[in-house]
């Protein structure tokens, strides 16, 4: 592993740093916010998952997340959304290939040599992170913007007793019934569409729900309503009766601005979890 930079922030360091992955096979970047309290003992640890078109960068600018977590006394892991770089497969489009990698291990053509992000966010990289940093790998949380939000939502359903808590900031809910999803999903997992139930936030809450608490917010003038779907997970937690707080907050859209004006709440969620 490499250091690219390392910053103090709000009493604590922001770091970006790099590391040769063997899940991915190419080089990875990530970024990782150390409040003040890691100097002296492991803390809890936040993953944040980016959208469509982030790399690790987008949200360790954009959306205020370290002076809450500093606040908090919780680190935060920014992971790149894709592997990158020369040979790694790409498509023209924004929402395929880099910058797209939807949280899934691709098993299809040319995808499936390096878009293994599931197994990258899963298992490499808390690996290195627990490895290299103070983070106590027994209090973890995750949560995401977008896609992001769709990866966040389904690593927690997935994996039983890895998160105390899960949030989402205008998640991808239905992505198998979504064009958000349909497409991707073809392409890296193949046509059959038993395969995607598992990266599908909806069909995971109709099968079993998380245990835990759940936070997600969604914009009510967010311009990507239609493939975001959040209507039919919203339907899914009533039917199951899952402890979640779903919130449409009122003149908001899908950008950053948005998360910047949540960020403060989620924190607090996850702490609250993460601490009890």
């Amino acid at each position: 592993m490499r250091t690219i930079s390392e910053n103090r922030c709000f009493g604590g360091v922001q770091g970006v740093y790099a590391h040769a992955s063997a899940v991915t096979g190419c080089e990875m970047t990530f970024g990782l916010f150390l409040p003040a309290e890691a100097e002296d003992h492991p803390v809890p640890v936040l993953w944040y998952l980016s959208g469509l078109t982030c790399t690790h960068e987008n949200a360790m600018i954009k959306a205020g997340a370290q002076h809450w977590a500093a606040a908090q006394g919780v680190a935060i892991v920014f992971p790149d959304t894709s592997p990158r770089g020369e040979g790694v497969a790409d498509d023209a489009a924004y929402d395929l290939g880099q910058g797209a990698g939807f949280y899934v291990n691709a098993t299809e053509a040319p995808w499936a040599a390096h878009y293994r992000m599931w197994d990258y966010v899963a298992e490499e990289l808390p690996r290195v992170v627990t490895a290299a940093f103070a983070v106590d790998a027994d209090r973890q949380a995750v949560t995401g913007h977008s896609m992001g939000g769709h990866g966040a939502l389904t690593l927690a359903m997935a994996l039983p007793g890895r998160f105390r808590s899960v949030s989402a900031f205008a998640p991808i809910c239905h992505p198998s019934a979504s064009d958000w999803g349909r497409r991707q999903f073809a392409a890296y997992l193949g046509p059959d569409e038993g395969t995607w139930a598992r990266h599908d936030a909806t069909l995971l809450m109709r099968r079993h729900g998380f245990d835990g608490p759940m936070l997600i917010d969604t914009g009510t003038a967010d311009q990507f309503a239609d493939l975001l779907m959040t209507e039919a997970l919203a339907e899914a937690i009533a039917r199951r009766r899952q402890a979640a707080h779903v919130r449409l907050q009122k003149g908001y859209d899908h950008s950053y601005f948005f998360v910047q004006s949540f960020m403060e709440d989620h924190l607090a969620f996850h702490a609250d979890a993460l601490y009890a």
